[in-house]
């Protein structure tokens, strides 16, 4: 009988699924390698939040690493995986080198999540843009985004991880299009891996007449979702509100700052709350989801949550982007769009029914999880040319690693000379 495969996961942080899509999706991917009866090793340099997944209660072994730190070294060889998965580039830059030094037999797989440097390129163009228009979401084509991130440090960095992994996994076939067209990254190297997802018991969605109010939801720490909030409180909610007088939005989110608590105006029908215990339950209630988002990357989260709660949204290009969904980039057209779907019920049935179909069609967990395991093993099954055919991953192994191997080997002797006591040896830390 084969030797199930051992897979380590590097998180960049602890995973939290019901605070992010991030943490979902990572989730589902666990799921997805349990499936096969892989043996799974979570390890993370970031600390514990209280909301993480309880990992060991589903058979994952949990570890601490440490960042800059050659412990990793001697840990990850005796632990010797077959698969590795860092959770995005970040984690690739840190500890790729060393995996591929300790274990180069080992598969490496990037899950990035969503692209890091196209989401910070929209933020850029945005700021540009709001400079003269603050009444539209802007949407910049292929071409204008390339000419915009080829020349960023970030976007360099990230594609530099993607070479140097053997798979990528994305989400969005938006950013299977943007890395093929534009930076010309091989097919091959690219895995399409959306949200995993079972499709839902309708029989328990209410009615339109049993829903009632707006809602908004987006973890706070991801930047797109606080300037949406922003959007919605300073140019959407009034231009709503004027036509619905009597209407209610409540808006959800994990760590909620104080500046978004501020927001919070009852008699304004605008609520901001925080934490969510029940995230689904509260969606469910609703009767329109609003996602003004005016940048990011990847697909939303909050967007499949309301398919699977049977609530139709309001979003724009930004937000449906790798999602199938109909969109409204200003002010006045997401007014329009939320007003009729919030009064109009034939309009609410048929978006509730065609949020239906693109779970069944995009992000149907079997179909998604079953090409997952095959491209992850044609590619297992074809390693050595795998990685002869991609030229460019094996030189930017071989030159860019030296010089983060060479970094983090002087932040480590230099963390030991500013730490070290007679009778205690050093820590090992970022820095």
């Amino acid at each position: 009988m084969k030797k199930p495969s051992r897979v380590l996961i590097i998180g960049y942080v602890w995973p939290e699924p019901c605070s992010s899509a991030a943490g979902a999706h990572m989730m589902q991917l666990i799921a997805q390698f349990q499936s096969q009866d892989w043996q799974i090793t979570f390890a993370s340099p970031a600390q514990q939040g209280d909301k993480r997944a309880d990992l060991s209660s589903l058979g994952i072994i949990e570890q601490t690493i440490a960042l800059n730190c050659s412990s990793f070294d001697d840990w990850v060889k005796e632990l010797n995986p077959d698969i590795v998965l860092f959770d995005r580039f970040m984690m690739e830059e840190q500890f790729g080198w060393r995996v591929a030094e300790q274990c180069p037999n080992a598969f490496r797989i990037l899950e990035t999540s969503d692209l890091h440097c196209l989401r910070e390129v929209r933020q850029l163009l945005l700021k540009q843009h709001l400079t003269s228009d603050t009444n539209t979401a802007p949407y910049f084509p292929l071409t204008e985004l390339y000419a915009n991130m080829a020349t960023l440090d970030i976007t360099q960095r990230e594609l530099a991880s993607i070479y140097r992994s053997d798979l990528t996994l994305l989400l969005s076939d938006f950013e299977i299009d943007l890395l093929t067209s534009q930076f010309s990254v091989p097919e091959s190297l690219l895995c399409y891996c959306p949200f995993m997802l079972d499709t839902p018991d309708t029989s328990n969605w209410p009615t339109f007449d049993n829903r009632e109010n707006f809602i908004s939801m987006g973890n706070f720490l991801h930047a797109p979702n606080w300037d949406s909030v922003l959007w919605l409180k300073l140019k959407i909610w009034p231009l709503i509100r004027e036509k619905l007088p009597e209407a209610n939005l409540f808006i959800y989110g994990a760590y909620t700052p104080q500046k978004a608590f501020d927001l919070h105006n009852p008699k304004q029908g605008f609520h901001v709350l925080g934490w969510a215990e029940d995230a689904m339950q509260v969606m469910q209630q609703a009767r329109v989801c609003l996602a003004p988002l005016r940048f990011g990357a990847g697909i939303k989260g909050k967007l499949a949550d309301a398919m699977l709660c049977g609530t139709p949204s309001v979003t724009s290009s930004i937000g449906a982007e790798g999602m199938g969904l109909s969109t409204h980039n200003s002010a006045e057209t997401i007014t329009n769009a939320a007003i009729k779907l919030y009064t109009d019920e034939k309009k609410w049935e048929q978006d509730q029914h065609n949020g239906l179909e693109i779970l069944k069609q995009r992000f149907n967990k079997q179909d998604v999880g079953n090409a997952l395991i095959k491209q992850i093993q044609n590619c297992r099954d074809n390693l050595e040319q795998h990685r002869l055919n991609n030229f460019t991953g094996l030189m930017l192994q071989h030159h860019a690693h030296k010089s983060t191997q060479y970094m983090a080997r002087w932040i480590e002797a230099k963390n030991k000379n500013q730490h070290m006591t007679p009778s205690q040896p050093p820590p090992c830390q970022g820095e």
